[in-house]
């Protein structure tokens, strides 16, 4: 393990030693000493997402790419370390207050990566925005999360306003489809994406329905989708609800193509749906392929992670890691102050080549926002194209 981080290293750990100043560990405040001692010495920052369940696919690569960063860092910084905390939601609602509790009731965490998902945000953000502690999701695309008047929130992606609409574009300009059938799981997220999508197609939507997360049998949909003549199926949820819908809905000789969201964009969807069921599927996110991110960042991932390929969000969840890494750099070792340090941000990240700049809602300036379609093919998800903003 020792072997792989060094290896991981290479030019982001000289950039990464660079982030926020040549001072190693800038006092804070007078009595605050430098070195070893001082008080940026043993801040930890909260990785909040599922590591286990059904979700963690899609949470452990953006996992990975916050400790790649803290790794990197603790390497350039190896007298005045910074920890990983891991809040391991599994991606559920109910599990997120008891950690989001035990994140701030830590006095050394001062910065949240995550949540990874909107449904836990919706009840982990008051308790973060309570306790003045900073977060940066890579990937909760509900568009309400900013409408609270949170002054903690900071949203690393474009929301579902971005990607719904550019979903429906990609189903009505490129599939050119004019029946298509919606079907979301009632979590915050998916039901949010599916109404985006349903605003943008309108009366080609031709029926909609509701399935619940953890659902395994759809026989039911499964019938009345194939019954309704739709040529494109679009689901709002997430990777194992969606895999097992299709393989029953070919099953029941549906030939349409579905497009899915970012809940979907992960491998454990092909795994889920078979090779073969899977193939075609068109898969957004308000992402770049991660895979084509910049720098060294590839080449580090597949060296820290066992040559693992980087997944979704795992670049952003670098990104964002490092912004608030090099807040604690530069000295803003209060929750008050990193907060203040991450919402007056303004750089480009070295892995996305984002510029990342909040409004004052905590949203992505609408300028940094994009949306990819990824396609199936061959059984791995693959870049298809960015979808234009209009």
């Amino acid at each position: 393990m020792r072997q792989k981080l060094f290896r991981a290293v290479g030019a982001a750990a000289v950039a990464a030693f660079m982030l926020g100043g040549t001072a190693a560990c800038k006092a804070d405040s007078p009595s605050e000493s430098t070195g070893g001692d001082s008080a940026a010495c043993g801040l930890k920052i909260g990785f909040f997402g599922a590591l286990t369940g059904d979700a963690a696919g899609l949470g452990i690569h953006m996992r990975n790419g916050t400790k790649l960063a803290i790794d990197q860092y603790n390497v350039a910084n190896a007298d005045c370390k910074v920890e990983l905390m891991e809040l391991d939601s599994q991606g559920d609602p109910a599990k997120a207050p008891a950690l989001a509790q035990q994140a701030v009731s830590d006095a050394k965490v001062t910065a949240i990566i995550g949540p990874a998902f909107s449904g836990e945000s919706e009840v982990a953000d008051p308790i973060f925005e309570e306790a003045g502690l900073p977060s940066i999701t890579p990937s909760a695309t509900r568009p309400s999360l900013s409408t609270k008047g949170w002054k903690t929130f900071h949203r690393g992606v474009g929301n579902d306003e971005s990607q719904g609409p550019a979903a429906g574009r990609y189903i009505d300009q490129v599939l050119k489809s004019d029946k298509v059938y919606v079907v979301d799981d009632q979590s915050a997220y998916g039901a949010g994406l599916a109404e985006e999508v349903t605003k943008v197609l309108g009366a080609k939507v031709i029926g909609n329905d509701k399935v619940q997360v953890k659902q395994t049998d759809f026989s039911a949909v499964s019938t009345k989708i194939a019954n309704s003549g739709a040529t494109a199926l679009f689901f709002g949820g997430y990777y194992t609800e969606a895999g097992l819908l299709l393989k029953q809905l070919k099953g029941a000789g549906w030939k349409g193509t579905m497009v899915a969201g970012d809940g979907v964009n992960d491998a454990n969807f092909v795994k889920v749906a078979g090779e073969a069921v899977a193939e075609g599927t068109i898969l957004t996110c308000p992402c770049a392929p991660a895979t084509a991110a910049k720098g060294t960042f590839v080449t580090d991932y597949k060296a820290a992670f066992d040559n693992a390929e980087p997944g979704t969000y795992a670049d952003v969840s670098y990104d964002i890691t490092n912004i608030a890494l090099a807040g604690i750099k530069a000295g803003n070792t209060t929750r008050e102050k990193l907060n203040t340090f991450i919402t007056g941000y303004n750089a480009a990240g070295t892995a996305t080549g984002v510029t990342y700049k909040f409004e004052a809602t905590g949203e992505l300036d609408p300028a940094q926002v994009l949306v990819w379609a990824f396609k199936v093919t061959a059984g791995k998800v693959a870049p298809d194209q960015e979808i234009p903003k209009s």
